[in-house]
């Protein structure tokens, strides 16, 4: 099939139902692929993407072109922009999740039971990852990365907005691939952006074993209500920074500007700064933020830090901004910045800017969010500056896997027993 054609309705059913069992067929191949090669195809596939440079950003410049038409904004264009420095950081991604060590096999414990048999668990691919995302292209090129190094196959669905880049990605990537002699199958990009292909997606039981999405609101909401498959959530980033009393106010300055600004379109970006009510210099914090013409909005005691300061909506406090803008409330102490949080945080990253050490314990102890920090920008919540390579997303729910998922969130595992002629009784 075409990659442009937009198959009816009525026949995406069985469109996904065809990928998902070329995929699952790819995906036992690569399930028991040795992990030297699949660090071979991965590096292959890297140079593949860097050989098809110039398509990429001819494909990427078409999808900026209809997102300026359309008039999306400028950090969602941030995220769906590429150039040569950030294709190249791409294709390193690639070639760091290629040597990272190959999770499939490891054991991850082993036990000797009274009646002699030997009990292992190891470290097993999930089998057929289906990935639905939003605006960034990089995310084709990095979810097949951390698919292919822990011995899954995937199914892509990326977003209309950044079409064109995802299937010139796909298309290098695949290439490289299957330069490296794994099967084509084990990377797929649904060739349709006709939105009941996410339904048919979420539907597939049996088909696609596990469900990655990476959007915006309304697409993680769709997703958790419809999927009959199980979820691995990356909900909002409605990230905190908490500057205590005592915090050094140059760090201070420094955390608090790059946590919103340095991009503000990352999940990571802070949307909520909390200022102690003790703090000695809260105009040196949003100073630098008004100057960047960041628009701020707070309560009435952030206000009067200075006039520029808006009134913050009930709905500010719990909105993922991904834009210039940022809520600015003054707390009474560390109880009052962790009862906020409590309330309103999405559970994916928040920070604290402290001196005291009790003070900033008892903050990383007590906030309940996949990522919790002490004296650092909330903008290292990425998997690559964990040191897991590339990451699948931020999962900010409670099973399987928390925080940046990378090659170990994509494996399960099984039981192995070995006996020596052992009946039960």
């Amino acid at each position: 099939m075409s990659t442009s054609a937009q198959p009816a309705a009525a026949s995406v059913q069985d469109l996904v139902a065809s990928l998902a069992c070329a995929g699952r067929a790819a995906g036992r191949v690569l399930a028991r692929t040795p992990s030297a090669d699949k660090e071979r195809a991965l590096k292959l596939a890297a140079a593949a993407l860097r050989r098809a440079a110039p398509d990429v950003l001819a494909a990427n410049a078409r999808d900026i072109s209809a997102a300026e038409t359309n008039g999306l904004s400028g950090a969602m264009i941030d995220r769906l922009r590429l150039d040569e420095k950030r294709l190249e950081g791409i294709a390193a991604a690639i070639e760091d999740v290629a040597v990272l060590a190959d999770p499939v096999g490891a054991v991850i414990d082993e036990q000797a039971r009274p009646n002699g048999m030997v009990l292992q668990r190891l470290r097993i691919p999930i089998g057929l990852i289906g990935i639905i995302y939003e605006s960034r292209p990089n995310v084709t090129a990095d979810a097949a990365a951390l698919c292919v190094r822990s011995g899954n196959a995937v199914l892509l669905r990326g977003g209309s907005e950044a079409v064109h880049s995802n299937r010139a990605i796909h298309k290098a990537m695949v290439e490289g691939l299957v330069e490296g002699g794994l099967p084509a199958d084990a990377v797929q990009l649904l060739p349709t952006q006709d939105r009941a292909a996410v339904g048919a997606m979420l539907q597939a039981a049996g088909l696609i074993d596990m469900i990655v999405p990476r959007g915006g609101k309304s697409l993680v909401a769709r997703v958790q209500a419809e999927a009959r498959v199980p979820v691995l959530a990356h909900l909002d980033g409605i990230n905190h920074t908490y500057v205590h009393h005592d915090a050094d106010p140059a760090m201070a300055q420094a955390i608090v500007r790059n946590a919103k600004l340095r991009r503000t379109g990352i999940c990571g970006a802070m949307e909520t700064l909390l200022i102690d009510a003790t703090y000695p210099d809260p105009h040196g914090l949003v100073e630098p933020l008004l100057a960047e013409a960041c628009e701020l909005r707070g309560d009435a005691r952030a206000r009067a830090i200075d006039p520029r300061i808006g009134a913050a909506s009930d709905e500010d406090w719990d909105t993922e901004y991904l834009d210039a803008i940022l809520s600015v409330a003054v707390v009474d102490g560390l109880e009052d910045a962790l009862a906020h949080i409590a309330r309103h945080s999405s559970g994916h990253t928040d920070a604290i800017v402290a001196a005291d050490q009790a003070v900033a314990d008892r903050f990383l102890a007590e906030v309940d969010s996949a990522i919790v920090m002490h004296n650092a920008s909330s903008q290292f919540a990425d998997g690559g500056e964990f040191g897991l390579g590339a990451e699948i997303g931020v999962a900010t729910g409670r099973l399987h896997a928390r925080g940046p998922v990378a090659l170990e969130g994509l494996t399960t595992y099984k039981w192995l027993v070995r006996g020596s002629g052992q009946v039960r009784p």
